[in-house]
């Protein structure tokens, strides 16, 4: 079956545009394939290929190309010569390298999928893929990321659900069109700051993963739809800080958001909770601040200890013993005076 609808495109010669050899069993790539110069998307998915033939190099003119379930063990040279291809499916393989210069001649590739395979780690060349807009390397076991990934300014939806992540590099916020940012069941305890740069992100999920603290201004961040259900959100070990923002809880930025898009009668938000009971029962304990007129959930202090300072602390000799009220209005706006005192729990 597979050699008549090969013959059969043959017989097309240049004018054959799309080649479609799905699930046919093949064990190798044809390599009459180099008599299709005008081929423009070659569909081989669900095969047993382990790897690609050197006349694939011929197909310069090759916008998408489908390899996706096969048993290739790496992201092959030839690729670099495909100087035209744009969606590039590798998933479901058993790929766990990159080939030297596979990303040289890639420069108008705008989506990538390594869904499903082995990669440890990602090569500086990814860099080179300066057209990339949505790449999505779920379940692998990738460790880290290169600093390199954050130079793809085009990038507009990033998906690394189940690898291996511990962290993510302060240079993602040089995706400053980065829409879409999946992470889901990773190891990761923080955010860097330069996450809250992102001023186009609209949908994070970061849900089982190991947070528990979002970094200062995360709440500036324009989300429109939030995950991070099975992280540790409860704070059990102490850490010092010198900004309220830096411990505000997710339950008390949703709070916080829900309760002042009320007053501002958002009707979608309030269609929400009239779905949600549970949601009504947790703002029906918010609170207005006298002073900033905001609402709030819970009083900050109710998570402070204090604590001397360190000593390498130099503590100002002007500053005077003032009352409380002075520090923390019932919304937290903090003055800077003194705030280096406080351990947070």
């Amino acid at each position: 079956m597979a050699e008549r609808l090969l013959i059969r495109a043959l017989k097309g010669g240049q004018d054959t545009k799309i080649v479609t050899l799905n699930g046919k069993k093949m064990t190798k790539m044809p390599s009459a394939l180099e008599k299709l110069p005008g081929l423009r998307t070659l569909n081989l998915q669900n095969n047993q290929i382990p790897k690609v033939c050197p006349e694939l190099s011929t197909l310069t003119q090759l916008t998408a190309l489908n390899l996706g379930n096969n048993l290739l063990e790496e992201v092959p040279e030839e690729m670099k010569y495909l100087t035209s291809l744009k969606k590039l499916h590798l998933f479901g393989n058993r790929i766990g390298r990159f080939a030297s210069g596979a990303c040289d001649g890639l420069q108008n590739l705008t989506l990538l999928n390594l869904n499903n395979n082995r990669l440890t780690w990602l090569p500086e060349e990814i860099s080179r893929l300066k057209s990339l807009k949505y790449m999505s390397i779920n379940h692998n076991q990738l460790a880290s990321l290169p600093e390199e990934l954050c130079l793809l300014e085009n990038l507009s939806e990033l998906q690394l659900n189940y690898n291996k992540l511990v962290c993510i590099p302060e240079e993602i916020k040089l995706l400053k069109k980065l829409h879409k940012l999946l992470l889901v069941r990773n190891n990761i305890e923080a955010f860097p700051p330069g996450l809250c740069h992102l001023t186009k992100l609209r949908i994070l999920d970061v849900a089982g993963n190991n947070i528990q603290v979002f970094p200062p201004k995360f709440q500036n961040l324009k989300l429109r739809e939030l995950y991070c259900e099975e992280n540790p959100l409860l704070l059990m070990t102490p850490i010092v800080t010198i900004q309220q923002e830096d411990i505000w809880s997710l339950q008390e930025i949703a709070s916080r958001f829900v309760m002042n898009q009320l007053t501002e009668e958002n009707s979608l938000v309030t269609q929400a909770i009239e779905l949600y009971p549970q949601i009504r029962s947790i703002i029906s304990r918010g609170k207005k601040c006298t002073i900033c007129g905001k609402f709030f959930l819970t009083v900050w202090l109710e998570c402070v200890q204090f604590a001397p300072p360190s000593k390498n602390c130099k503590i100002s000799r002007n500053l005077q013993l003032i009352p409380l009220q002075v520090f923390v209005c019932s919304y937290r706006c903090f003055t800077q005076r003194g705030d280096n005192l406080f351990g947070i729990v």
